[in-house]
């Protein structure tokens, strides 16, 4: 099959047609529109498009000028019901003639919804307003004629344009809808995505307390306090599971929690005297910097982040609590072997858990960093991973509470 070669397309087509960069530029013409208009690409391209001289009337840039300033601010289709834009005529130069057109002026975006081009589509519609004239003059005196006449251009743009309007609101209903449909459609992969690996990460535990049980119930001489200890593990291992699972669906759910004024250096001091002093810590922590939330659910968050550090940290980890321009910003710094820039966004996935974390700790139910995100987003705030050689360096950034004074 041949190639469609739209070049040929745009110059052979019946409708005359132009290209426009977004500075308003003439940047390709077709035949159709040197053919209505008298004009010679040769002229135009090049050329601003409003600087072609419309006649003693003065009427039709402006109106030009508004539609397509439209289009580059709204990035949507602008039509031009009814436009007068004279144009000079070819055998009497200096001389112009009366024109009306109808004008659709349409963006043409990339992927990332930059403007490059406008693409305007221009019908003249003079002798339909000739008609109307005609139509006139019987029942009207010539001044009358002129008055009624102006007043049926001005209906006939109103009607034009509320029609406009009712078309641009259908396209961003439908756009709305599009946009709705997609994100229910990817909610319920994720839904999906989670039941599959609760459902795999649950098998694991409940598959090896099945096989302990039944060979405690073959094997009567077993060693049952060596079999009960393990199926503990499992049943523990569950639990923890479970227990994680309900809390990041409370979080998910959006449920209002208690909150308070709660200050990040008392918290992460607090939180380090009750920890065991595995690896070093190293803490440099702006005093008084409060942000409001659950004392409980941050002190989570933290214990999260802390847990992770020392899991992947060679000989220590690095806390700095800092502010600015309104937020609370603490900063969580292990000199493990890092993160890959790929993976910085899968680990806040749920049961996402990279290799050397499954070594390190065979137990852990790959929830933390998910549970600790949720619950910066329900304190407004955000979690990140950030460039850090060596090592792995995450962000915490919670809006400042200021109490009023």
């Amino acid at each position: 099959m041949a190639e469609i070669d739209f070049g040929l397309i745009f110059e052979a087509s019946p409708t005359a047609s132009v290209v426009l960069s977004p500075d308003l530029v003439f940047r390709a013409v077709n035949r159709a529109f040197e053919r209505i208009t008298g004009l010679d690409r040769a002229e135009l391209i090049g050329r601003p498009e409003l600087e072609v001289p419309a006649g003693p009337s003065g009427q039709g840039p402006p109106q030009l000028r508004a539609s397509l300033e439209r289009v580059l601010t709204e990035r949507e289709t602008d039509i031009v019901a009814m436009l007068r834009y004279d144009l000079e005529d070819a055998r009497a130069p200096g001389r112009f003639r009366e024109r009306y057109w109808n004008t659709v002026n349409a963006p043409v975006l990339d992927s990332d919804g930059k403007l490059l081009w406008i693409v305007q589509k221009v019908h003249e519609i003079t002798p339909f307003v000739d008609q109307l004239r005609k139509a006139a003059w019987p029942t009207a005196a010539a001044g009358s004629a002129a008055v009624q006449m102006q007043q049926i251009e001005v209906e006939l743009f109103d009607r034009a344009r509320e029609l406009n309007e009712v078309n641009q609101r259908l396209r961003r209903a439908q756009d709305q809808q599009r946009r709705t449909t997609e994100a229910l459609h990817e909610q319920l992969r994720r839904h999906r995505e989670a039941v599959a690996d609760t459902s795999h990460d649950l098998k694991g535990p409940i598959t090896g307390l099945q096989t302990r049980l039944q060979d405690a119930l073959a094997d009567p001489d077993t060693d049952l306090r060596h079999i009960l200890l393990a199926a503990l593990h499992d049943a523990e291992r569950l639990g923890d599971i479970v227990s994680d699972l309900l809390e990041l669906a409370e979080l998910e759910s959006g449920n209002p929690t208690e909150t308070e004024p709660v200050d990040l250096a008392d918290l992460v001091e607090t939180e380090l005297a009750h920890r065991p002093a595995a690896i070093p810590v190293i803490a440099h922590l702006r005093p008084h910097t409060v942000v409001k939330g659950s004392p409980v659910r941050l002190a989570r968050l933290l214990d999260n982040l802390l847990s992770n550090a020392e899991r992947h940290a060679r000989t220590r980890i690095e806390i700095i609590l800092t502010a600015d321009d309104g937020s609370a910003i603490l900063q969580i710094t292990d000199d493990g072997p890092g993160i890959p820039a790929a993976e910085r966004h899968t680990v806040f996935e749920r049961f996402h858990r990279r290799p050397d974390a499954r070594r390190k700790d065979p137990a852990g139910t790959g929830l933390g960093l998910p549970i600790a995100r949720q619950i910066a987003h329900t304190h407004h705030g955000t979690l990140h991973i950030a460039e850090h050689t060596p090592g792995t360096c995450i962000i915490l950034r919670l809006p400042q509470h200021r109490p009023k004074p």
